[in-house]
């Protein structure tokens, strides 16, 4: 359908983005030319040969062309072919994306791999340092056991010291320096032993310190593995929410290639069916012209005789009626009678005026309906070129106005030829005024609009100028067009009326049926798939929309996870950070213990010693007494 029907020298092959629509299938890379079948290429060498026929028809080939865009079943090819390279697009870019998603897949796994490794050697690091702090733990307790021991001698020696002070006053005591000596050598001992045990709680302090360090490290490349290891599920579960969306674009995209497929099919046998048709046409045109010729001569013979039937039964009447008065004139008032034939006769002719009256009526209902059915067609083919007419470019309308403004006598014959009926009906037939007005009215609006927007010529391949001059070569091609109703009643009232005016008429109606046109059946099932094929369009862009919004709710559900793993990750550093202030809070909380330990046990030891010298005192005193 990449051609014009008519134009000769119309290129073979037209980008996708031309046409009365291309203002939406236009893109910015290099159009890319449809094939023409050979049907079409036929076409194309016929409308050539008609070119060297028939010159003259070439402007009104382009006036039609401007006025009624162009074919709209093309478009909606163009439209479907850019819609799948589209898709084709759409796949390639998906494709694209799953393989450097699937390369991030690797590298990730890769790193999870090697972190999985990492928190294993850390784990194993950890438990060693755990075993450690243990064994160093348990070295502790012995230490501050030691300690503690030492503390009670060293308490016990200065007790003891003390009692040598307060019993210095005694003469049988030994000398003190024999007592002290060996105590001043216990408090040395006691006191490098001390110094030691500091130095090695030094020590563990400064290991436990470097293992906490060594395990909030731990913790950290922990929590950042985690981390990892979600962001790579996230992506995993992204990565085939992916597949699926494109495993669903695939399906459409061949739904879609089968559906463009069988609407190219459906077209291409209408084609045919058009063209088999227009044949059939041309080879019954001259037969069925020269049929509605004598059917309009035995017409106008049954109206003839009609008519004589009728002046023969009046001129009866009138004669029966004259003598009767002259009969009854010189008779009585109750002797004057009406024969019975006469009144029989009278009867009759009344009867059949009143069944004439009555298929008048018929004939005017069936008229009726014929033209309620004309006008909803002529309505919905308004309707069809008002669409097309609206994506033309601007150009085109001001060179369809300009050539409008040029066809203006045109218009006045073809209104010309609606009052020439109006005045054929009103001199010659009274009796059948309101259905020849109304039908006169109908084929002036048809000639109006065959002027006006010019009739649609691309569905027939090319072969309308050669139609043309084979109705204009036939002296009966005056009075046929092929978009005839199917109503035999209207077809004789319409062949009697132009019949009856027939000298008047072909001047002022050779110029409209010369135009291009096309059987009402047909054009109304193509026009009918076209809506079937845009509302298929719009049904699948609908779809497409559907689906974008699913993609971008998707999307935006990742995005909201996304912060709530961030905000999760937040609250997890909170809580590490308020672990390790709890941490300090212990050690510190310990620390103040084993002082506040340290300073009870050394005002206990104390306590105790002064206890022991009390005792002491009271023994000397009671030995005294004794003595």
């Amino acid at each position: 359908m990449a051609e014009a029907s008519g134009d000769g020298g119309a290129p073979a092959e037209l980008p996708s983005g031309t046409g009365g629509g291309g203002g939406s299938n236009g893109r910015a890379d290099a159009p890319t030319p449809l094939a023409v079948s050979a049907s079409f290429k036929e076409g194309r060498s016929s409308s050539r040969r008609r070119n060297s026929v028939r010159p003259s028809f070439d402007a009104d080939n382009d006036f039609i062309t401007l006025l009624h865009g162009s074919d709209p079943v093309k478009l909606e090819l163009n439209r479907l072919e850019n819609e799948v390279r589209d898709k084709d697009r759409e796949l390639g870019e998906a494709q694209a994306e799953i393989k450097a998603l699937r390369l991030s897949e690797r590298l990730r796994e890769k790193a999870v791999e090697e972190l999985t490794e990492e928190l294993s050697k850390v784990e194993e690091k950890l438990k060693l340092t755990e075993k450690l702090l243990e064994n160093k733990n348990l070295e502790i307790k012995k230490i501050n056991e030691e300690k503690k021991a030492s503390m009670a001698a060293q308490f016990a020696a200065e007790a003891t010291l003390r009692r040598v002070h307060a019993a210095q006053k005694d003469d049988d005591m030994p000398p003190i320096e024999a007592i002290l000596a060996p105590l001043e050598a216990e408090l040395k001992l006691a006191k490098q032993e001390i110094a030691k045990l500091q130095d090695d709680n030094k020590a563990l302090d400064r290991l436990t310190k470097s293992k906490e360090a060594a395990l909030l490290e731990a913790e950290r490349t922990v929590q950042v593995a985690l981390a990892k290891a979600s962001m790579v599920d996230d992506l995993q579960n992204k990565n085939q929410e992916l597949m699926k969306q494109i495993e669903i674009c695939q399906e459409e995209n061949k739904i879609l290639d089968r559906l463009h497929r069988q609407k190219v099919a459906e077209v291409e046998k209408l084609t045919q069916t058009v063209r088999e048709l227009e044949e059939a046409v041309l080879a019954g045109g001259a037969a069925a012209n020269a049929v509605r010729d004598y059917q309009r001569k035995v017409q106008e013979m049954n109206e003839e005789r009609r008519t004589l039937d009728r002046e023969l039964a009046r001129a009866k009447v009138t004669a029966n009626r004259v003598a009767t008065v002259v009969a009854n004139e010189w008779k009585d008032a109750n002797d004057k009678v009406m024969p019975v034939k006469q009144w029989l006769e009278e009867r009759r002719f009344l009867q059949g005026e009143m069944q004439q009256l009555r298929d008048k009526l018929a004939i005017t209902e069936r008229a009726a309906r014929s033209e309620a059915l004309l006008k909803e067609r002529y309505q919905s083919r308004l309707k069809v070129i008002e669409e097309s007419l609206r994506g033309s470019s601007g150009s085109n309308n001001r060179s369809a106005l300009e050539r409008s403004m040029s066809n203006g006598p045109s218009r006045r014959q073809s209104l010309g030829g609606a009052d020439n009926v109006s005045r054929l009906t009103a001199s010659g037939l009274l009796s059948r005024k309101s259905a020849s007005q109304s039908k006169s009215f109908s084929s002036g609006a048809t000639t109006v609009l065959k002027h006006a927007k010019g009739t649609s010529r691309s569905f027939d391949g090319g072969t309308r100028s050669l139609d043309r001059g084979k109705v204009l070569s036939n002296g009966t091609g005056a009075n046929y067009s092929p978009n005839r109703s199917c109503d035999v009643t209207k077809e004789g009232e319409e062949n009697d009326f132009s019949k009856g005016n027939s000298d008047n008429n072909s001047n002022e109606f050779a110029p409209v049926e010369t135009r291009d046109s096309v059987p009402g059946v047909l054009y109304d099932i193509l026009q009918k798939e076209v809506v079937a094929l845009r509302k298929a369009g719009h049904e699948k862009d609908q779809s497409i929309k559907d689906k974008d919004d699913a993609i971008e709710m998707l999307a935006k559900k990742v995005e909201t996870l996304t912060k709530a793993m961030e905000v999760e990750a937040k609250k997890m550093r909170r809580e590490v950070a308020a672990m390790e202030k709890e941490v300090a809070a212990m050690r510190v909380e310990k620390d103040h213990e084993s002082r506040s330990k340290r300073f009870s046990n050394q005002k206990n030891a104390i306590g105790s010693s002064q206890l022991l010298t009390g005792r002491n005192v009271a023994r000397t005193g009671l030995t005294r007494s004794t003595q």
